[in-house]
C-alpha cells in the first residue's frame, strides 16, 4: 500500500504547498464576491424603494355616511319603517399606482352605521289632537379596512375616477338613542348597546363602489367622492332564527392626497 507521502508525490505536487497557494486565495475571492453582490443587491433595492415611494400617494378624507339596513320580509308587515341614520366617516390611506390610470388604495377607516325608526300617532284630548311620537336610532361605530381599485377615466389636472373593492369592518361600540316628542321634543337618551349579547355579529364584510372627482391643488390633489357600501354579513346570528339584516350605506367625502418620498 502506498503511503500518504507517496500518493501526493505520485500526483505531482507537494501537500504542504497546496493549502497556502491553492485554497486560501479562492476563499478570499469568494468572500469579496459575496460582499460585492450583497452591496449591489442592497443598492438596487434602495433605488427601487426610492423610485416606488416617489409615486405613492398618502391622503385623508372626511365626510358623512347615511346608514341603513335591509329589512327582512318576515318582519316587514308588522314592523315600522327603517330609515337612514346619518353619521360621520373618515379615513387615512395610501395609493399605489399600478399603471397610468389604475391604482390600489388600502385605507384605515372609521364609519358609523345603523338605522332609524320613527313612530308617531295623534292623541285626542277633547277637541285637541296632540301628536305623540318617538325616534329611535341604532348607531354602531366600526373600524374598517377597505381595499379599493381606483380607475381614472381621463388625463389632465381634473380627473373623474371610479372605485370598487371590499372592506372588512369590526364593531367597536354602539348605542341606542331615543327621543320622544309631543308638544315639544325631549332630550335624547343614550343606551349603550351590548356588542357581545343577543347574537350580535361584530364583523361586517362588504362590497364598495364609488365615483369621484379630483383636481390638482398645490403639491397634491383635492377630491370629492361618493360611495355605496353593501354589507354581506348578517348583523344578528340567532340560533333558531336567521334574520337577513345587513348593513347598507351611502357616503360622501372630501379629502386631500399628496405624493411622499420626493
Amino acid at each position: 500500500m502506498l503511503s500518504k507521502q507517496q500518493i501526493h508525490e505520485k500526483r505531482g505536487y507537494d501537500s504542504l504547498y497546496l493549502p497556502e497557494i491553492k485554497v486560501q486565495p479562492t476563499y478570499l475571492d469568494f468572500i469579496s464576491m459575496k460582499r460585492f453582490t450583497l452591496a449591489g443587491i442592497a443598492a438596487l433595492a434602495l433605488l427601487i424603494v426610492q423610485t416606488a415611494t416617489a409615486q405613492v400617494q398618502v391622503g385623508f378624507r372626511a365626510g358623512a355616511n347615511w346608514g341603513a339596513v335591509s329589512k327582512p320580509d318576515l318582519i316587514d308587515t308588522f314592523s315600522p319603517e327603517f330609515k337612514p341614520s346619518p353619521g360621520p366617516t373618515g379615513a387615512v390611506f395610501l395609493e399605489f399606482p399600478v399603471s397610468d390610470r389604475v391604482s390600489i388604495r388600502p385605507e384605515i377607516a372609521y364609519i358609523r352605521k345603523g338605522f332609524v325608526i320613527n313612530e308617531g300617532f295623534d292623541f285626542s284630548l277633547g277637541s285637541w289632537e296632540i301628536p305623540l311620537g318617538a325616534r329611535v336610532a341604532y348607531q354602531t361605530n366600526y373600524v374598517e379596512l377597505p381595499v379599493l381599485a381606483k380607475i381614472n377615466l381621463n388625463d389632465g389636472p381634473v380627473q373623474v375616477y371610479l372605485m370598487a373593492g371590499a372592506a372588512a369592518g369590526y364593531a367597536v361600540d354602539g348605542r341606542i338613542r331615543t327621543r320622544a316628542s309631543a308638544l315639544f321634543r325631549t332630550r335624547p337618551i343614550d343606551i349603550p348597546m351590548s356588542m357581545d349579547g343577543f347574537g350580535f355579529n361584530r364583523w361586517d364584510f362588504s362590497g364598495i363602489g364609488g365615483l369621484g372627482l379630483s383636481a390638482e391643488a398645490g403639491v397634491g390633489k383635492f377630491f370629492v367622492e361618493a360611495r355605496y357600501e353593501h354589507g354581506f354579513s348578517r348583523q344578528y346570528d340567532l340560533p333558531m332564527l336567521q334574520l337577513p339584516i345587513r348593513n347598507r350605506g351611502l357616503s360622501a367625502s372630501i379629502g386631500y392626497s399628496f405624493p411622499i418620498g420626493r
